[in-house]
């Protein structure tokens, strides 16, 4: 049974000039929420159940998706103080014992689960990122990595047009968390801390790129062209 983690905790400053009264990934688009067009997709491609993160004003996203969504368990785990994307994946994760997909709940990358699964198999690893090409330099991180698709590190510098990035989706091996050393409960950024050591240690990072659409709603100026783009 495939499960996705959806990170939906976090505060949203850059979109509340926009988006004021709502947890960012609960913005609005054509009436409906960006986290239900999220959740279609990935249901749309054999999720069977969701863990949702869940910190900044997270009764609003229980609420509105109660313990059941599209026939679709949905599950929750809720930051009473922020623990970073390290730490809610942690928490998150804690229970998990096979594979499971991991999504970023402020954007949308069309990234065919089968494909991810399949070169996640095909190369034993233990973390794989899904990756497309940024348009915009210095938005958005990089990587170093091989032809092969193996990571050794994450670029400290933001990325230049045309490099490959982060689509926001993940898939995991949950053992690499639970032996990774680092404690439920407390505040770890995913990108600064988590996976440097992990990937540090030794375990097998990979990344696959795939040409689809990506939307990022995380600033006004992509929240408008999320909307238009998700109409269509």
């Amino acid at each position: 049974m495939t499960v996705a983690v959806i990170l939906a905790g976090g505060l949203g400053t850059r979109l509340r000039s926009v988006v004021p009264d709502l947890p960012k990934p609960m913005a609005m688009i054509s009436g409906r929420p960006f986290l239900e067009y999220l959740m279609d997709y990935w249901i749309s491609q054999g999720v069977k159940m969701f863990i949702l993160s869940v910190g900044y004003k997270r009764e609003i996203i229980i609420e509105h998706f109660g313990d059941l969504y599209q026939e679709i368990p949905v599950k929750y785990v809720e930051e009473v103080e922020p623990l970073g994307t390290g730490g809610a994946v942690l928490l998150a994760s804690q229970h998990l014992t096979d594979p499971f997909l991991l999504l970023n709940g402020d954007t949308f990358f069309k990234a065919p689960l089968s494909k991810l699964v399949q070169f996640h198999e095909q190369a034993s690893s233990n973390w794989t990122f899904s990756l497309f090409r940024a348009e915009e330099s210095d938005r958005y991180g990089s990587f170093e990595i091989e032809a092969n698709g193996e990571i050794h590190a994450l670029k400290s510098a933001k990325s230049s047009s045309g490099e490959l990035s982060h689509g926001g989706v993940c898939y995991v091996s949950p053992d690499v968390l639970s032996q990774s050393g680092f404690m439920l409960g407390i505040k770890y950024s995913l990108e600064d801390e988590v996976i440097p050591k992990l990937i540090a240690d030794k375990r097998k990072f990979f990344g696959v790129e795939f040409n689809a659409q990506f939307l990022d709603i995380g600033i006004p100026k992509d929240y408008l062209i999320a909307q238009s783009i998700i109409k269509k």
